[in-house]
């Protein structure tokens, strides 16, 4: 039996030796051990932390995955802001980039820069106090990004602990910057095991990678292959680098992987021949990308030459040109998404783009079949938009016979015969049936969730087998279940089940603004489905009312109005409600709210409130007459701040909005 203090040198010694292996086989691309050896060490060092857990480090090799599922992402701001990159597409513009560079820094002498891959994957932003891996963040939009520090603590090719190299000093901070994306190969994998599964396909390597980054359970990210190059820092404490070639030299020593094909240029037209070579090599790298990446390389020349607008003028992002080839049109079907939405799909003679085999593109919605006139039939040019999705560009008008067939959205849903409504001001149709085999999972999601009826524990891993099975075919069946049909579901037990049928039951007693909400009608969020709630008083009252009795309601206009008569004019629909209060729910109509102290006044909360939930917050002011909303207009009366407080705060700013604290939001509600 090991004693605690050998325990303690064991673990020791096989974290550092599984970190360099790490490094070996991540960073330097050459593995000294086989995978099978690897395997061994980490099951040995999971084996001696289950014995000794107060052993256990965050850091450790075996940390990576076992967090408990998020319920959403936290915001986190960046030190320094993420800024995206002015694009250019030809060599003229790469050379009046150069032109302009060396205009604003008032010298004859011709900068170096660094040139590098623009990979198609998903930025992030990775921190590291004292060589740990604190925080991950996406980028978001530039200056407020989304917690994702367990996801990436799941990708192998991120460190948890950087290196102590020798003659390298472990910055005391680093907030290191790199993009996180999916190879080709382990793409396609992915979607014929999500094909053979039943489920929907990713459409590129990106939407794969994106999706996995943004998962709430870690351990579905895990299971995903992702895969990271860093190529730039924010904020640094305790180091100092030059130039971005120094940089990208040092980053490997701490154990952060750095595209190989990296290269510094010492003249403008070796940045284009850089941009024509990686041009050529494309084809042959074994993940995505869709240009270069031209950067000044001198650190102090960055900061003389800043940025201007939200872009730095000291880089420059040259795109591929796209790919193009001539197919014919076989057929248009239409496609029903998650949301009800249909999205006609042009089926094509396949062709190779780019060194991929298309046969199908995606052809938006009828305003985009109409304004480039596709027919059934037609010739049509083809490319890979971003050198990825497949996208129409145009019809050879002179390859048409005549028997080329127009084309429209048909008025029914194809999948369950519901009306395909496009309301007012909307590019799409969409099905308006609640039964829809197509969005099921997505209805009975929002349905169970916290602010529609509150039914705790029906996660999607479970909504996705009730529905798979059979079990589950509109919302309505929710209050049909038993015991016996959540045991035929993997990994569940009694005590599990027993409590999900207890959240079910509990569901039944609710208010008529939360089924009101839980139904899905397209437009009707919470604060509508409160509206009408308070303004008709019953279900049955909402659902006959006309299209003049819900305009003329405060707070609804004719879109929304639209909206909700479509809905309830679906047989189905009626259908399923009857069937809901047949099974037990039960709904009391709300009082209208006594307050009048905040009539007419709109809110918006922006940071950490102290002494309430933003929910709880939102529902005090709406109790009082007044109204919330999530974003900042001319129409905002005022914006509360809490603490950090993100990019509404410098809107309200600029438009002039009264801004007050969560101490003076206090006595405005006394």
């Amino acid at each position: 039996m090991l004693s605690k203090k050998e325990a303690m040198a064991s673990i020791k010694k096989l974290r550092q030796e599984i970190n360099h292996h790490n490094y070996r086989y991540y960073v330097l691309d050459s593995p000294q051990i086989s995978d099978a050896q690897y395997d061994r060490m980490l099951k040995e060092l999971k084996e001696l932390e289950e014995k000794f857990p107060e052993l256990v480090t965050p850091d450790s090799p075996t940390q990576r995955v076992g967090a408990r599922p998020l319920e959403a992402f936290r915001e986190v701001k960046h030190s320094i802001p993420m800024l995206s990159l002015s694009n250019a597409f030809n060599e003229e513009e790469i050379r009046d980039f150069d032109t302009r560079v060396r205009k604003f820094l008032e010298t004859e002498k011709r900068p170096q820069y660094m040139a590098e891959p623009k990979l198609d994957g998903v930025a992030v932003e990775v921190v590291y106090e004292n060589g740990t891996l604190s925080v991950g963040s996406t980028r978001g939009d530039g200056v407020t990004g989304e917690d994702v520090t367990q996801n990436l603590k799941t990708v192998r090719s991120i460190p948890l602990k950087l290196l102590q190299a020798k003659k390298q000093t472990v910055p005391a901070l680093l907030e290191v910057r790199g993009e996180v994306m999916m190879r080709t190969e382990e793409f396609k994998k992915l979607n014929k095991k999500r094909e053979k599964n039943g489920e929907p396909l990713f459409a590129n390597p990106r939407n794969a990678a994106a999706g996995s980054l943004r998962q709430l359970d870690s351990s579905i990210t895990a299971s995903r292959p992702l895969d990271v190059f860093f190529y730039a820092v924010g904020r640094v404490e305790g180091a100092r680098f030059e130039t971005q070639d120094e940089l990208l030299r040092i980053l490997p020593k701490l154990g952060l992987r750095v595209n190989p094909h990296v290269r510094v240029c010492k003249t403008i037209e070796d940045t284009i021949d850089y941009y024509k070579d990686m041009m050529q090599k494309r084809d042959s790298l074994a993940y995505g990308i869709d240009g270069v990446v031209l950067k000044v390389n001198d650190f102090a020349q960055q900061e003389m030459l800043g940025a201007i607008s939200r872009s730095p003028r000291w880089a420059l992002a040259v795109k591929f040109p796209a790919r193009q080839e001539t197919t014919k049109i076989l057929d248009i079907i239409v496609q029903v998404g998650r949301t009800g939405a249909l999205t006609p799909v042009a089926v094509m003679e396949p062709v190779n783009v780019g060194g991929v085999t298309v046969s199908r593109a995606t052809l938006h919605n009828q305003d985009e079949i109409d304004r480039k006139d596709i027919r059934i039939g037609d010739t049509v040019v083809l490319q890979r938009a971003g050198d990825v999705i497949p996208e129409v560009v145009s019809v050879v008008r002179s390859k048409r016979t005549g028997k080329e067939k127009k084309f429209k959205i048909p008025h029914k849903c194809p999948v369950c015969g519901s009306d395909a409504v496009r309301l007012p001001g909307e590019a799409v149709a969409r099905c308006t049936g609640m039964a829809c085999a197509a969005k099921l999972r997505e209805l009975v999601g929002h349905f169970a969730s916290r602010r529609a009826m509150d039914i705790q524990g029906l996660g999607d891993k479970i909504i996705q087998q009730l529905t798979e099975k059979g079990l589950v075919k509109s919302v309505a069946d929710i209050y049909s279940l038993r015991m016996d049909n959540f045991m035929k579901l993997d990994r569940m037990g009694e005590k599990l089940a027993s409590n999900v049928l207890a959240s079910i039951e509990k569901s039944k007693d609710t208010k008529l603004a939360r089924l009101i909400y839980a139904l899905g009608i397209r437009h009707v969020g919470e604060h509508i489905s409160h509206v009408l709630a308070e303004h008709f008083g019953s279900m049955d009252k909402l659902r006959t009312a006309s299209l003049e009795e819900l305009q003329e309601t405060n707070e609804v206009g004719p879109q929304v109005a639209q909206s909700i008569r479509s809905f309830f004019d679906q047989k189905i629909n009626i259908e399923v409600i009857d069937r809901l209060f047949a099974g037990g729910v039960s709904v009391g109509g709300e009082r209208p709210r006594p307050g009048t102290k905040l009539r007419g006044k709109s809110f918006v909360f922006t940071g950490t409130l102290e002494r309430y939930e933003r929910e709880e917050a939102s529902r005090i002011v709406e109790s009082l007459g007044g109204k919330t909303s999530s974003s900042v207009s001319r129409t905002t009366d005022y914006v509360v701040v809490g603490k950090e407080p993100g990019t509404k705060l410098q809107k309200a700013e600029e438009l002039g909005i009264r801004i007050i604290s969560e101490k003076e939001f206090e006595e405005l509600i006394r």
